[in-house]
């Protein structure tokens, strides 16, 4: 298959989506009698001024930072052929922690932004790695265990919150933890965009944001550049065929599910250092779900899920300017809901195109590999991508013993 017939399939499955998403929103928005194309106007209407211009992107950064970084959590476990639906907890959990060591404690700048930071990494990981020991130890889903221990981290951070870790005084309206103090927080980029001729916007773009880059960079690399992400790779297209060739397959899917947390892990920290400076009962939640359709939407890829946390921020800040107009808000959560539901099936799609053109070049060239003894297509990952049935003997179930 040449490259660019294997770069246009991969984007066929996200664009294919967006399309049918804006179609079928399009048609909800007529059904409610309001007009599509006004609605659509006033969703990428960014201000017409250049200070509200610039405002309108810090809000959608400051959006898409958190939102590529728990893309990022849990594209690693699907590339391992994981479900991570924990990370909703992961993060909420690490996020309280690590509010309440860096109000505990006074360090110089730099050293409390890292220990904040360690901290958050280290309960992400330890709260995903029980996902990942269970499943090799006990055979438990890792999407029933990441679900059950969602609940268990959200009940705990409330309990967290109400008791031992409560900073507000008593009768608040709002309960949070202490609040960080200045050497524990992130400076904003304003002053970098005002150096560049741009208006001084109204609100703080996050100085987490080179963080996320650097953190989207390293596990570009990790995956593909590395012996580890190799391992990872192949372990996920087939676990009795990377067992077979030396890969340990169980410690693959614990660390795996570790740095999966540990990106978890990062996801508060925006908003915790660069804005809010505690957490409290108002803290971003959801942030974790959405991660799911944002990696299924940037199929599992750094820049793809970095696209795709672009266009659900900009989703997101389109729901203000619609009330204004007196268009129900709602729609910006079809298109969501919709986006997810086609990338599902464009990816299906995609999938059975690749897998037709590899036989149809495997006719061309020879016999191709067998594609199973009961003849059915290979399994695929869940974002989509195609899993490889070898004539290694073994299951991933007689690996697991």
């Amino acid at each position: 298959m040449s490259g660019l017939r294997r770069v246009a399939l991969s984007l066929f499955g996200p664009v294919l989506a967006v399309v049918v998403a804006l179609v079928i929103s399009a048609v909800v928005i007529a059904l409610i009698g309001e007009d599509p194309a006004r609605a659509f106007g006033v969703m990428t209407d960014l201000g017409d001024s250049p200070s509200q211009q610039v405002q309108s992107i810090v809000v959608i950064l400051n959006r898409a930072v958190p939102l590529f970084l728990a893309g990022l959590a849990v594209a690693v476990a699907f590339r391992m052929g994981l479900f991570n639906i924990g990370v909703e907890g992961q993060y909420r959990l690490a996020t309280i922690l690590a509010a309440a060591v860096g109000a505990a404690v006074a360090l110089p700048g730099p050293l409390h932004v890292l220990l904040i930071v360690v901290v958050a990494m280290a309960v992400g990981a330890l709260w995903a790695g029980i996902v990942g020991v269970l499943k090799v130890t006990r055979g438990v889903s890792e999407v029933i265990s990441s679900i059950m221990l969602n609940f268990i981290a959200l009940g705990l951070a409330s309990f967290l919150l109400t008791g031992p870790l409560r900073g507000s005084p008593p009768g608040a309206s709002i309960i949070t933890t202490s609040e960080i103090p200045e050497s524990g927080r992130v400076p904003s980029l304003n002053g970098l965009l005002t150096a560049l001729g741009l208006a001084e916007p109204r609100s703080a773009l996050h100085g987490f944001l080179p963080v996320a880059v650097v953190v989207g960079v390293v596990v570009a690399v990790l995956l593909q550049r590395t012996r580890f992400g190799f391992d990872l790779r192949a372990t996920g297209l087939s676990p009795s065929a990377a067992t077979a060739s030396g890969v340990d397959a169980r410690g693959m899917v614990v660390k795996t599910m570790l740095i999966s947390g540990a990106i978890a892990g990062l996801i508060g920290l925006p908003d915790l250092l660069g804005v809010q400076y505690d957490y409290g009962t108002e803290f971003t939640a959801g942030l974790g779900f959405l991660g799911i359709a944002v990696a299924l939407l940037g199929r599992s890829s750094p820049l793809g899920i970095a696209l795709a946390a672009l266009l659900f921020a900009f989703l997101d800040r389109a729901a203000l300017p619609l009330q204004f107009a007196d268009i129900p808000a709602s729609v910006v959560t079809i298109i969501q809901g919709t986006i997810v539901l086609a990338v599902v099936v464009a990816n299906e799609i995609a999938r059975r195109l690749a897998l037709r053109s590899a036989e149809r070049a495997g006719a061309t060239d020879g016999p191709g590999p067998d594609p199973g003894a009961d003849g059915a297509a290979p399994p695929t990952a869940p974002d989509g991508g195609q899993r490889v049935q070898t004539g290694v003997p073994g299951t991933p179930e007689d690996v697991r013993r």
